[in-house]
């Protein structure tokens, strides 16, 4: 295991820059392999069933450069750094993307297609692209540990931050920089960092763009820092550096980010999403289906009723009015009342549940509106996500339901079978038909091992 000590002459940004230059395709093992041929096949899907989204034809329309690249599910070409933040904001869109449990962080929108991008523009061979993936996930789940919570607690989004660092790592390993070189491009990338949670407050389209833009953020630090473009040492650690910036703190678990990279990866852990809305209320939506399954009817419920984690409450929980009745159809994905009165009466929660359409149905709001939170101190978030939900029916009868972890995640992941079909799922509904989601399945799992050509996820 590689000795780490933040009081060294050398800094954070330079052990971990010396452990990814260290680092080659030939030698990751066969479960980050595996676990990046997943990132990639997701993403695609993703990106293709946000592909006629209004949101996505805004963010193609902001940007006028043509190149070589590949808007996925679009015919025309564009620049890497254009590439790189329409996949990015598309993959994200609509919040059904991977999550690491320990941050949350969101890493496959951010750094799948930043590397790509950056594979595509410079001749990169899938080898180059497996290692760019395998780093910068590893980087953006291990800094998100760093700290945990303080970045949401200082009005940030970890994934949108953290991420331009991650995909500067990504890039910088896939284009093969050395030390000194990836050294700059995350000092560069840590001015390059932004993306605050204010989306939160009217369900925005702005959390959207945040991989989008992280991810171009990082390829473009990524190619200043190979440019001979210097950037600071100190970036994560300093005075002024990025987690004094982002987490009001520069004191943190650094180890955590350093200690044995290259030897450990936490990337295994990533979680995929069975459900298009905020992470950390998945096990509360398992719980609500549950609930419904043993019989329970909406009108005999007076209350539903929800141990919690204090982290989650900003986001998920308050204002409790607001929550209780979405603006929009984005907005209820950061709704638990929301998500567990839909779930429960429509006994599963798809793409189909939010809509503008869908979040106006009385009787998902009538029960919303009985749906509350009490703050748990014992919850483990976010090292893991539980979920709890007990039902108080007429007469004083309770049933409750509880889960301790997230499915999809490390305790119960989601087999290849299933991602498959969740990317086929999502192609259907961008509109692809059979054939073309066979041809892109097979690109997905033959893409690392030749050259990168994804004219097939065009058009």
């Amino acid at each position: 295991m590689y000795g780490v000590s933040v009081h060294s002459e050398s800094s954070v940004a330079e052990q971990l820059a010396a452990r990814i230059a260290e680092l080659a395709p030939q030698r990751l093992p066969d479960a980050v392999r595996r676990k990046c041929e997943d990132l990639v096949l997701d993403v695609i899907g993703l990106c293709v069933t946000a592909r006629n989204e209004d949101y996505v034809a805004s963010a193609r329309a902001a940007w006028d450069e043509e190149g070589p690249c590949t808007a996925i599910g679009h015919a025309a070409t564009m620049s890497a750094a254009a590439a790189a933040f329409v996949n990015g904001t598309a993959a994200h869109g609509e919040d059904f993307d991977d999550t690491f449990e320990g941050g949350p962080v969101h890493a496959g929108a951010v750094v799948v297609p930043a590397v790509l991008a950056a594979c595509e523009r410079h001749g990169r061979d899938g080898q180059a692209a497996l290692l760019g993936i395998a780093v910068g996930t590893e980087v953006i789940c291990r800094a998100s540990l760093v700290v945990p919570k303080a970045i949401h607690g200082a009005g940030f989004h970890p994934t949108a931050v953290l991420g331009a660092l991650a995909a500067a790592a990504g890039v910088g390993a896939a284009l093969g920089l050395d030390t000194r070189r990836i050294v700059d491009a995350l000092g560069i990338a840590g001015s390059m960092a932004s993306g605050i949670i204010e989306y939160l407050a009217e369900g925005a389209w702005t959390k959207r763009l945040h991989p989008g833009w992280a991810a171009h953020a990082g390829l473009r630090a990524a190619l200043l820092g190979r440019a001979g473009f210097v950037g600071p040492r100190t970036v994560f650690e300093g005075t002024h550096g990025f987690f004094q910036a982002f987490a009001h703190t520069a004191k943190g678990d650094y180890p955590a980010l350093i200690g044995d990279f290259g030897e450990r990866w936490v990337l295994e852990t990533l979680a995929f999403k069975p459900y298009p809305c905020g992470t950390m209320v998945h096990p509360y939506i398992d719980c609500a289906r549950r609930l419904a399954a043993r019989g329970l009817r909406a009108e005999e419920i007076e209350a539903l009723v929800c141990e919690v984690a204090e982290g989650t409450v900003h986001r998920l929980w308050e204002p409790l009015a607001d929550k209780r009745r979405p603006r929009n159809g984005y907005a209820a994905k950061f709704s638990t009342p929301y998500c567990i009165a839909a779930a429960f009466l429509r006994g599963a929660l798809g793409l189909d549940a939010f809509t503008d359409a869908a979040v106006a149905d009385e009787a998902v709001l009538a029960l919303a509106a009985k749906v509350r939170y009490e703050i748990d101190p014992d919850n483990p978030y976010p090292k893991s996500f539980t979920g709890h939900v007990r039902a108080v029916l007429r007469g004083g009868k309770v049933v409750e339901e509880r889960q301790g972890h997230l499915r999809g995640g490390a305790e119960a992941p989601l087999p290849r079978a299933e991602i498959e079909e969740k990317f086929a799922s999502n192609a259907r509904h961008g509109g692809w038909t059979a054939d073309r989601i066979e041809r892109a399945l097979a690109l997905s799992r033959g893409l690392f091992d030749g050259a990168i050509d994804l004219r097939h996820l065009r058009g």
